[in-house]
Formats: C-alpha cells, structure tokens, sequence
C-alpha cells in the first residue's frame, strides 16, 4: 500500500496494522522513533502518542510485536525523548519561540507554565497524559529552574505509568474474545481515544 510519508508518521496509530504487516519487527524501530519525536521535540505535538501506545498494545496480541519488550522499548523513548527536550529549553530556552514563531505557539508554552504554577515538579507526571502539553512540559522545565536530577525522577515515573497504561491497556483490551474476533471494533476504539483528549480538553476549557 502507497502513502505519503508525512500523513504516515503523523497518523502511524491508524496505519499501525499495516506497518507491521510490511516491516515486521522494524516496527519497533518506526515505533520508537515516533514515541522519542513526540516527546523529545518542543516542535512535534502533532505526532500520535496515546492512541498509538493503545494501537501497539492491542495489535501487540496478533502480530509479531511483544507487549513486554513494547513497554521496555517505549518507555525508554519516552524518558530518553523527555530529557532531550528538557535539554533543549536548557540550553535554547525560551528564544527558540520568538525565533520560531510560526511553528511554535507561545500559547501552549503559556499553557504550560500555568500547569506548573498548579502542580509544580509533579506536572512533569501529569501532563504525561494530557497530548500537546506533555510536548512543552519538559522544555519548560528545563528552561525553569528544576534541576535534571528531581526532573529525571518525575520523567521515569510519569513514563512508565504513561506507556504502561495505554499499552498493557490496549493488550488486555485487545485479548478480549470479541474483540479478537471482530476486530473493526478495536479500529473504532483507537479512533475514538485518539480524538478524546482532544474532548476533554475542549470541554475543561469551557
């Protein structure tokens, strides 16, 4: 099957199936990749996370992927993806937005910062489930005045609750006998968690 490059990255959660289906266990590789990217670079919130950690582990029941060496694997990108943007607001810090403008909006760096007025260090944890945000959480952090050292411990937590979650989620969810059975229906509820954030946040901000 042909498709653009870009639309495959940016909606790998939704051509998961078919990427496993090619590549077989260089999916672990693409996989990694786009879980370090989305995390480790202030400038692609776009990329999937939710919904393609529940896709992994749901298609992890019949494919080739191992939920295990899955959540090794991606929890690692996401830690190691978090400290390279931590590393980057850091070192750059906050010119990188007046530089960039038009691919970074000040907006979810504002955002952002009213998370850690609210929670403080743990923000590190909880923007982990909140996409968009968890991009800017630790490049905001490394910009701010937290050491790497207290930074490092909310990362490897919120990291393994964050993958664990969606990817022993979507295993056990996708070892449901109906579900193996029929599997458009674990497809409607990929969809379906990859647009709820998305909801919620809506309806937090009304």
């Amino acid at each position: 099957m042909e498709f653009n490059i870009v639309d495959f990255f940016i909606h790998l959660d939704k051509y998961l199936d078919i990427a496993i289906r090619q590549y077989g266990i260089l999916t672990y590789a693409i996989l990694f990749f786009v879980i370090f990217a989305e995390t480790g670079f202030v400038f692609t919130p776009f990329l999937p996370g939710d919904s393609l950690l529940f896709a992994a582990g749901t298609l992890s029941v019949i494919s080739v992927l191992n939920v295990h060496y899955l959540f090794l694997l991606l929890t690692l990108a996401a830690v190691t993806g978090n400290s390279s943007n931590y590393l980057i607001g850091h070192l750059v810090g906050e010119k990188i937005f007046h530089k960039y403008p038009r691919f970074l909006k000040k907006e979810y760096l504002d955002r952002t910062h009213e998370f850690y007025e609210k929670h403080g260090g743990s923000t590190v944890i909880i923007t982990r489930f909140v996409p968009i945000i968890r991009t800017f959480a630790p490049f905001v952090a490394g910009v701010g005045s937290m050491t790497f050292t207290r930074f490092s411990v909310y990362n490897i937590t919120g990291g393994v609750l964050w993958v664990g979650a969606f990817i022993y989620g979507g295993y056990f969810f996708g070892n449901i006998p109906l579900v193996k059975n029929n599997f458009s229906i674990v497809t409607i509820a990929i969809i379906l968690i990859s647009i709820l954030p998305a909801v919620i946040e809506y309806f937090r901000r009304k």
